[in-house]
């Protein structure tokens, strides 16, 4: 297995990170919703959705570094 360069582990770790959050805020949305709060749960949502996003991103980036 090749080594990954200081670029290429800097994108793994963003999409490591990024994928913590989209777990992470899975259980602050449950808990939003058990309080009742429509709002922070789609704050969570919503930012669930941005990590996806950057997930996506950094995957094809990685790919095409490889």
């Amino acid at each position: 297995m090749a080594k990954l360069n200081n670029e290429q582990y800097d994108i793994v770790s963003v999409i490591y990170n990024a994928s913590q959050a989209v777990e992470t805020c899975s259980q602050y949305m449950k808990d939003a919703e058990k309080q009742g709060d429509k709002e922070v749960k789609q704050f969570f949502s919503e930012v669930q959705q941005q990590n996806e996003s950057l997930i996506t991103k950094g995957r094809d980036l990685l790919k095409s570094r490889l």
